[in-house]
């Protein structure tokens, strides 16, 4: 009796079937959704972009609407000043940023491994880490002259310190069990940092490529817009200059473009090395 009184009170389980379609994965769904939001939000930018200027809210003169900000961008295109400006900014910042990652990251692990090596530097980098980059601009014209390098030596500046300072945040994060599991294991000092430390520590260490490309477009732009026959900034002050403001804005939606592309490129770098964390 109480055996068919449990079966009774028993919730039903509806048998699988291979047909029933399976749940979405959780993780796109909520990809999805944040594609949704932030898709909307920059749609109700542009229309508040477009309509401002037309029904008198901001004077049309100063802030164009963005349908002619577009046209002016592919006028631009179809006349190659645009790619002439493009190419001339991301030459100057991949070329400073890459010497930033060569130098930044080998000198952070350096720093935070080695106890000597961050007493000897500290004061130093305390010292130059709170001087802004665009306050240099001037000593860097100086030394260097207004030409490439000192445009790209500004950039190297700019970046260095937000790969440097993740570098040494993320290597000395790094669980110190694993790292004794690690050497209890024989590993020599070259294979602990290649098998151990450095996967650990590429999140953070991403952070700071991320910030430091960010900054590098920013200081660059900058730099341009000082002295320069080419590049984005120097294509925005040559614009109000002349007062072609559609132009101007072009450049600027340009800068922004570049900076999401930029962005976008060290995401999918740092998954593709970082995988191991979604698959634990």
């Amino acid at each position: 009796m109480s055996s068919a009184v449990a079966e009774a009170a028993a919730p039903a389980v509806a048998p699988f079937s291979p047909s029933t379609p399976a749940p979405p994965p959780r993780r796109a769904t909520a990809v999805a959704w944040r594609l949704v939001r932030a898709t909307s939000v920059i749609v109700a930018f542009l229309a508040l972009w477009e309509v401002a200027p037309r029904v008198g809210l901001v004077d049309k003169v100063f802030l164009p609407p963005f349908s002619e900000v577009v046209e002016a961008w592919f006028a631009l295109a179809a006349n190659g000043q645009l790619w002439e400006h493009v190419s001339a900014s991301l030459s100057r910042a991949l070329a400073g940023l890459l010497v930033a990652i060569a130098v930044s990251i080998p000198l952070g692990v350096a720093i935070a491994w080695y106890r000597p090596v961050a007493e000897f530097l500290n004061p130093l980098l305390e010292l130059f880490r709170n001087t802004a980059a665009l306050a240099l601009l001037p000593v860097f014209v100086l030394i260097l002259g207004i030409g490439e390098t000192s445009k790209v030596a500004l950039v190297i500046y700019a970046s260095s310190f937000p790969i440097l300072l993740n570098t040494i945040s993320g290597v000395r994060m790094v669980d110190p069990l694993l790292v004794k599991s690690a050497r209890s294991l024989g590993l020599s000092p070259i294979r602990l940092f290649q098998k151990v430390i450095l996967p650990a520590a590429v999140p953070t260490i991403f952070t700071g490529l991320r910030m430091a490309a960010a900054s590098s477009i920013l200081v660059l732009i900058a730099a341009e817009m000082v002295g320069a026959k080419a590049g984005l900034g120097y294509l925005i002050t040559a614009s109000q200059l002349n007062f072609q403001i559609p132009n101007m804005y072009a450049g600027i939606v340009t800068i922004a473009l570049v900076g999401v592309a930029f962005n976008g490129v060290l995401v999918a770098i740092e998954d593709r090395l970082s995988g191991w964390r979604h698959t634990t």
